[in-house]
């Protein structure tokens, strides 16, 4: 356990931005709570286990659905689309330790209210006083757990209630009256028992329903009685004779009674209704798998026939019938592509018929079943959110949201709008909706600072209702929007804070963990206490074990981070062959695919040309942890290139590479070189003519002379100088020793140019990404001056003439000296 590797005495470390440690906030918490409890008792609530209902938000329909508070809160919780791997964590008891990371009171009681208690107790205030602020505290506290309300399997189904024709295609807990007595129904089951296998299929469907409307509180003795299970197994044998209204109706009955999903009996209906698919119209089809999910039983062999058939009979469907179909193949997590394609037409026929709560049904459909929407459509559901924006309620908002994101499409007016009417109606919004909202501003790369702003300000608050992946998913939002709001010191202590009280939960999800740290350090904000335990053995070996996610290129870019901008961290460490490991998977992606970019090479290229070579450039990644190239030039004091790139020197200049200390004197070296002497004088006039006219030629295009120094032509001869003496007499190791000499001069200039993309940078913004900023810096800090090849300024170049392009690469080159 996580929790168990964190001592009492662990060292209170936080690195950069702002001045708190999230172990000191943790152990102030803990000392006040532990106040508040007998201290007999501190030893028993060591192993203290908590039951916690992970909340999420609540929707009903209703044109002010914004500031409307919710009035019933669900105890029975499930986890969303995007957290089935939560689900079985989501249920379960979280145990307290008693630790610096752990708080020791239930949070089944307030710790507000139990301050006030305190309070009230030991200061002379006067009891009305107090009875009325507890009060007041207990009420905002009831609507906050009213706000925070959601069942995943009823509130999905909203639409279900707005149109009279989903009767016939749904079901629902609230169908018929239950107003069977106990005695009626002992006696139904006494007839049972009396007629057993004489039973005939009338008296065994009209037995099931009326034993449905037995009071929810009888339910569980009868499925507990042997008569009904005797009745359950003289329709499993009669079943293959009953009509499909009569097994439907069974099937309904069985929603009312409350079957377990996993009851054995299920499965043979399941398989007989597989067998009558062709059998049924397309009501009664989208009412049997309605009935399939209400029960909560999953059957995709039964979707996965009714797939067929729809995709037969497609053009017939109605629009309640088009929507209930997106919904229910949502539910079944799976839909044929090849289907999905031909409902976007009917999609756009009925849209403008459709009503918020069915558009943000069918975006949670096509979006559960991993299937998109084109731009134009998304476009359409754009315009109309749009203008619907006051009056949809916040689930459905957060489903167009998600399909938004899953589609990668930014409706920018969708978005403005967004902006505008979200932030003054974030207080009756769940917390898991507003972490969907600001994950969709983060994935579309979109930065409202009066959203996000308005987000920050709610997170502290809300904070104590955030599950692991709710907290993770607040940080990279910030993060990786580079942007920090005005609150920033509350927000991000509260939420590291949160992250140390539920260690034992982020051991179950180690990627939300990373991506915390890895948000945190886009903000620069190190808690090196978690990153030691992030880069620990044992966390390694679980996050690359357990989870199904590829986590190694999350710990490399961590380990990375820490090395450069924490130099006094003596924490743990990735170990070299993990490293290694990245590293060699991260350069094989970058040669086959960013390095290769044509934008990129032609950069390369013409880089090379003006720098007299392509052993003056190096185009790699300098930082592989931050997973993208550089175009690397060193520059002397002088403004020089200074050749480096060892692979292309070895390729390409061979000549270069002389093994002997010396030369071999001929009669032809001689003959040449005395020649080259006799002419020398003359050599270097006939150059300096060429030269000049070259230079002249050259400023035009604002080409400076010294990369022209370096491309003579030699035509009859070689200037004997001393400088050529010298090359020829040099040894392969004073030339190494040379380029070592150089790489200590201070200075060396030593460059970094990149090729940005839009992608680098906020939507319609030039404010850079969080991983991009956090390149750029620490970049900056190992010595590098970046260039930026802006995608604004080159990408239009790319058409342009060589010359221009030459120009402008001498100039950002070059201008950099001054």
């Amino acid at each position: 356990m996580l929790m168990n590797w964190i001592s009492c005495g662990f060292p209170q470390r936080v690195s950069k931005a702002t001045a708190f440690s999230s172990i000191d906030k943790c152990a102030r918490k803990n000392i006040s709570n532990e106040n508040c409890k007998d201290p007999g008792s501190k030893e028993q609530n060591t192993g203290t286990i908590e039951k916690v209902n992970h909340v999420e938000y609540r929707v009903h329909y209703n044109p002010s659905a914004y500031t409307r508070v919710k009035n019933t809160v669900h105890q029975h919780i499930m986890e969303d689309s995007e957290d089935l791997i939560e689900h079985n964590y989501s249920s379960t008891g979280v145990k307290q330790v008693q630790n610096m990371y752990s708080v020791t009171c239930s949070r089944r009681l307030s710790s507000t209210k139990n301050t006030l208690l305190e309070l009230a107790f030991n200061k002379p205030v006067p009891q009305s006083t107090s009875v009325q602020t507890l009060k007041q505290k207990e009420k905002k506290d009831m609507q906050e757990s009213d706000v925070e309300a959601y069942d995943s399997k009823e509130d999905p189904r909203t639409f279900q209630n707005l149109r009279p024709e989903y009767r016939s295609l749904c079901v629902g807990h609230s169908e018929g009256s239950r107003n069977l007595s106990v005695e009626e129904g002992d006696m139904i089951l006494h007839k049972v028992a009396v007629l057993k296998s004489s039973l005939t299929l009338e008296r065994i469907t009209d037995s099931f329903c009326k034993l449905s409307s037995l009071p929810l509180d009888q339910l569980v003795v009868v499925r507990s009685n042997t008569r009904f299970a005797m009745l359950c197994r003289y329709s499993v044998e009669n079943l293959h004779l009953f009509s499909v209204d009569q097994l439907i109706n069974i099937l309904k009955a069985f929603v009312h009674l409350g079957i377990p999903p996993a009851h054995s009996m299920l499965h043979v209906y399941e398989v007989e209704f597989c067998r009558r698919v062709w059998d049924m119209n397309l009501n009664q089809l989208l009412l049997v798998a309605d009935m399939w999910r209400v029960l909560g039983r999953s059957v995709p062999q039964y979707l996965e026939i009714f797939a067929s058939f729809v995709n037969l009979h497609w053009k017939d469907l109605t629009l309640p019938q088009l929507v209930q179909l997106t919904y229910v193949v949502g539910e079944g997590r799976k839909g044929p592509q090849e289907l999905m394609l031909k409902l976007e037409p009917l999609l756009l026929r009925y849209l403008d018929l459709m009503n918020e709560e069915e558009i943000g049904a069918v975006c949670l459909g096509f979006f559960k079943s991993n299937n998109g929407l084109s731009e134009h459509v998304m476009c359409k559901i754009g315009d109309k959110v749009s203008t619907k924006m006051e009056e949809i309620s916040s689930f459905a908002l957060v489903n167009v949201l998600k399909m938004f994101r899953y589609t990668h499409i930014a409706h920018l007016n969708f978005l403005k709008r967004l902006g505008e009417v979200v932030p003054q109606h974030l207080p009756s919004i769940g917390t898991q909706g507003i972490m969907h909202i600001a994950l969709a501003c983060a994935a579309l790369h979109y930065l409202d600072e009066r959203l996000m702003n308005a987000i920050a300000a709610v997170v502290p608050s809300r904070v104590k209702y955030c599950r692991s992946k709710d907290i993770a998913k607040f940080l990279w939002a910030f993060g990786s929007l580079n942007y920090e709001p005005p609150n920033a010191g509350e927000f991000y202590s509260s939420l590291i804070e949160e992250i140390c009280k539920r260690l034992h939960e982020f051991e179950k999800f180690p990627e939300h963990f990373l991506t915390s740290l890895l948000a945190l350090a886009f903000a620069q904000q190190f808690p090196l206490d978690l990153i030691d335990l992030a880069l620990s053995e044992r966390f390694v070996q679980l996050a690359i074990g357990r989870s199904t996610y590829e986590l190694k290129k999350d710990l490399f870019t961590l380990d990375g981070s820490v090395g450069i901008e924490c130099l006094n961290y003596k924490g743990s460490r990735l170990n070299l062959q993990v490293r290694q490991e990245v590293t060699e998977m991260i350069r094989n992606f970058a040669s086959q695919d960013i390095c290769v970019k044509p934008e990129v090479l032609e950069a390369v290229t013409l880089l090379a040309t003006i720098l007299g070579g392509s052993h003056y450039i190096k185009n790699h990644m300098i930082l592989p942890h931050t997973r993208s190239n550089d175009l690397e030039v060193h520059l002397d004091i002088n403004g020089k290139p200074i050749p480096f790139n060892k692979e292309v020197t070895r390729a390409a200049l061979p000549n270069l590479e002389m093994k002997a200390t010396g030369v071999y004197i001929t009669d032809d070296l001689m003959g040449q070189l005395l020649k080259g002497k006799g002419r020398a004088k003359d050599s270097m006039e006939s150059e300096e003519v060429k030269l000049e006219s070259r230079v002249t030629e050259q400023k035009k295009t604002g080409l400076a002379t010294e990369t022209l120094e370096r491309n003579h032509v030699f035509s009859e001869g070689v200037p004997l100088s001393n400088y050529f003496l010298n090359s020829l007499t040099a040894s392969k190791t004073c030339q190494e020793q040379s380029t070592l000499q150089l790489k200590k001069d201070t200075g060396i200039v030593k460059l970094a140019i990149q090729v940005s993309h839009r992608n680098h940078y906020c939507y319609a913004s030039k404010q850079l990404l969080g991983l991009h900023s956090l390149k750029r810096r620490q970049l900056h800090l190992l010595g590098y001056t970046v260039v930026e090849l802006p995608y604004w300024e080159w990408f239009p170049l790319l058409s342009r003439s060589r010359s221009e392009k030459l120009a402008y690469l001498h100039h950002k080159v070059f201008g950099t000296l001054n």
